[in-house]
């Protein structure tokens, strides 16, 4: 019974680990799907849209790979203490094994009391027999597994190597493209000195928003698609997880009228709908700030970005790279290592999102979806 239920553990154990491989193995695929997708970028006509969706990609894949290879890791690192904790028992199992050898018969097991100790013999071999064999079959695949999974984490090194490579000269060569775009339609043209003046004159984002209409000239009358139908479709503009929401008190006692949504260094943010750059830039205690306007009377506030894109004015189409958030690039040990030790970093970077609507802020959350994020 002791090796029935040994058998029983490991069969359990062995059906559950075959997603942990599975899944790294899909996001190596995944990766190359977006190594091909930076090389064709080169040659897009929109190099922009071509090299936002590369930088996404990397972002999905190695974040699936994240979490293949670790569960992958756990897994195996499961799987050997297992093995190790059962090492003298899997011994008397090879020993019993041994003893049997491959011819054995009930009268192996013959009696000295005759034909009645003869017969328990050949019962009790009719009943060991196939268990520990099985049990030997157990321990054998999960051997096996352990040593598949050590397999697929040394062949995923390289390809974690070239994807965090590939991810920062993405980033880099969108960051490029974007300062190079000269297609945009720009709504108005930005007063650096009332700018100034208004960030001066301002003490609180709400006095900042109320101001944004006197720091514009020559503005033109452009037709973009309301937002405001498509309330609470509109996807996050990262990938993440929501740390806070709408008036909940934060570690200082400060509460804010937003969402603060933790992401991965480097996470790439783009505009949940076609909208007009506001202001980028520096902004009170907010950090570097990009305020977007979907349309009239309605701003999209994020703060905590490390680098914005575009120019006061202009107007991004859907999906367009507003900026990226900071905190340092990838490492492959992070990536793969199994205790996650290092997991806190893996979400370090934090993006606040305010959305106001004429004088007063809404909550963000009933704007857009949250497929995009992560409540884990």
């Amino acid at each position: 019974m002791r090796y029935l239920a040994l058998l029983l553990c490991l069969i359990g154990s062995s059906l559950s680990a075959q997603t942990p491989a599975e899944a790294a193995r899909s996001a190596m695929a995944q990766l190359e799907e977006a190594t091909i997708q930076l090389d064709a970028a080169d040659t897009a006509r929109d190099r922009v849209r071509a090299l936002t969706d590369a930088v996404q990609a990397f972002e999905t894949g190695l974040a699936a790979m994240r979490d293949g290879l670790r569960a992958a890791s756990i897994r195996e690192t499961e799987l050997r203490r297992d093995l190790d904790a059962r090492d003298a028992e899997v011994t008397r199992l090879l020993a019993a094994l041994s003893s049997l050898g491959p011819d054995a018969r009930p009268q192996n097991f013959v009696h000295p009391d005759g034909p009645i100790g003869a017969a328990r013999a050949g019962l009790l071999m009719a009943s060991v027999t196939p268990a520990l064999s099985a049990a030997a079959s157990g321990l054998r695949s999960d051997v096996e597994e352990a040593t598949v999974l050590r397999q697929l984490q040394q062949e995923a090194a390289n390809t974690l190597q070239t994807g965090l490579a590939n991810i920062q000269t993405a980033r880099t060569a969108l960051s490029q493209a974007m300062a190079d775009r000269t297609d945009l339609p720009r709504k108005f043209t930005e007063d650096p000195v009332k700018t100034a003046l208004l960030i001066a004159a301002t003490e609180t984002l709400d006095g900042f928003a109320a101001g944004l209409t006197q720091i514009s000239e020559n503005e033109a009358d452009l037709d973009l698609p309301a937002a405001s139908d498509r309330k609470g479709q509109l996807p996050l503009p990262v990938v993440g997880e929501i740390l806070r929401r709408a008036g909940e008190i934060d570690a200082a006692g400060v509460t804010r009228p937003g969402v603060l949504i933790a992401t991965r260094p480097r996470a790439l943010v783009t505009t949940p709908t076609a909208a007009t750059i506001r202001y980028r830039g520096p902004l009170l205690d907010y950090g570097l700030v990009s305020i977007l306007e979907p349309e009239p009377d309605i701003l999209f506030v994020f703060a905590g970005l490390d680098t914005v894109f575009g120019e006061t004015g202009q107007v991004l189409p859907q999906g367009s790279p507003v900026g990226l958030m900071g905190g340092p690039a990838g490492e492959t040990d992070d990536i793969q290592s199994p205790s996650g030790e290092r997991a806190g970093e893996a979400l370090s970077e934090t993006l606040y999102i305010e959305v106001r609507l004429g004088d007063r802020p809404e909550d963000p959350l009933g704007w857009f979806t949250q497929d995009k994020g992560r409540t884990e």
